[in-house]
């Protein structure tokens, strides 16, 4: 169901899904734009039917249309012989931690970069950043990092979440209320740092029996999770079905599995499930580009988190709306890429953290009650608009 006047097209040149983060943006920005009556989306691989299945009847029936033009679209551009492309409409190029030139490559009448990177190496940029009609950061610590570096002046559009799936709401009784619950996300890697979630948990759990960790680490890139170790003393395996041994990592690390869930592989539109269930969230990272998906659905959700103040998380930690690490580490990149800014977080304090929140329930009320109203103004909708603003902006 479309609106009426005039829709100017606008290419992403990524893709839309649901499980992984900037795929998790594309999908809720090309569906915010779907809605609205100034942007026709467009990306640049199909829209799968297992994406339009988890959007729900509703919504799936409303941006319908405009799914069936950009595969349309994106199965033309992905049949090209051509090393370049161009399309008469503008295109936002995804650009991360290292400047990947794609094939076939997409040129726009007008070109935004949206950046989203944690390496901070950047040689890899300076030709191509001059080329673009407009930068886009999603967090303050990348748009200085940037300005620094560059001659360029980016604009920091914060990404958001859907608070009609984000949002506080009764639990559901599914979990054991004897239990105390503490959540933890995002693809297992160095700088998303598990290890030091596990190490922190280890300490807790081993001083209250009632602890149970909850993980949902996995990702479509678990291959790139093999064999991860960070100050952990085991690795990280591909267990026998193709999917990471959680089980085996934290047994292998002095944890008994029996209080760690993994929650496996599921669309972001099911998390809020699993996060109202929660008592905290953990999501120490020690770097982020952006805000950290993770982090804010969970404080959305009302729950408080802990987070290490560092990098693009910054842009989230206002007043008491979560519990900030301050103790950060310096940090040198595994692959000598930069880590400039990185923070690497202590233990000891997550573990304080984790005491404090695990002793006060009004602790954990007030802060989550706080997260959700800071939430409130960051949704995919206002990302949307403003992203829309400066990819419209004279064309």
């Amino acid at each position: 169901m479309q609106h009426e006047g005039v829709r100017r097209p606008v290419l992403m040149a990524w893709m839309a899904t649901n499980t992984f983060g900037w795929g998790i943006a594309g999908l809720n920005i090309f569906c915010h734009w779907a809605a609205s009556r100034d942007v026709e989306p467009y990306v640049l691989r199909p829209i799968s039917e297992g994406d339009l299945l988890a959007l729900g009847p509703l919504r799936r029936r409303q941006v319908e249309p405009c799914v069936a033009r950009s595969n349309a679209l994106a199965r033309r551009l992905a049949s090209t012989q051509s090393a370049a492309v161009s399309v008469g409409m503008p295109v936002i190029h995804p650009l991360g931690n290292r400047d990947v030139d794609s094939r076939p490559r997409v040129h726009g009448q007008r070109n935004i970069a949206r950046m989203v990177f944690e390496e901070t190496r950047l040689d890899d940029w300076a030709v191509r950043i001059g080329t673009f009609d407009a930068v886009v950061c999603a967090s303050t610590w990348n748009a200085q990092t940037l300005k620094a570096r560059f001659d360029c002046r980016p604009i920091v559009i914060h990404e958001g979440v859907d608070p009609s799936l984000f949002h506080p709401a009764p639990k559901s009784g599914v979990m054991d209320p004897d239990r105390f619950y503490i959540f933890t996300g995002g693809k297992i890697e160095f700088r998303k740092a598990q290890d030091l979630v596990l190490l922190a948990f280890r300490i807790f759990s081993e001083r209250h029996d009632d602890a149970t960790l909850v993980t949902a680490w996995h990702s479509p890139f678990a291959h790139y999770s093999t064999g991860f170790r960070g100050r952990l003393d085991a690795a990280i395996e591909m267990g026998p079905d193709k999917r990471l041994a959680i089980g085996k990592w934290v047994a292998d690390n002095g944890i008994d599995p029996e209080k760690v869930i993994d929650v496996g592989a599921m669309p972001n539109q099911m998390m809020p499930l699993v996060l109202r269930e929660m008592d905290c969230a953990l999501q120490p990272s020690r770097a982020e580009g952006g805000t950290n998906f993770v982090a804010m659905e969970a404080m959305a959700c009302g729950l408080p988190v802990i987070v290490a103040r560092n990098t693009g998380v910054k842009d989230i930690i206002e007043g008491s709306n979560c519990v900030a690490l301050q103790r950060q580490g310096r940090v040198e990149h595994p692959a000598d890429r930069g880590a400039e800014g990185w923070g690497e977080s202590d233990v000891e304090e997550i573990v304080e953290a984790l005491e404090a929140l695990y002793r006060s329930p009004e602790r954990r009320s007030v802060i989550g009650a706080a997260a959700a109203a800071f939430m409130s103004a960051r949704s995919w909708a206002r990302h949307a608009a403003e992203l829309a603003q400066v990819a419209l902006a004279a064309s």
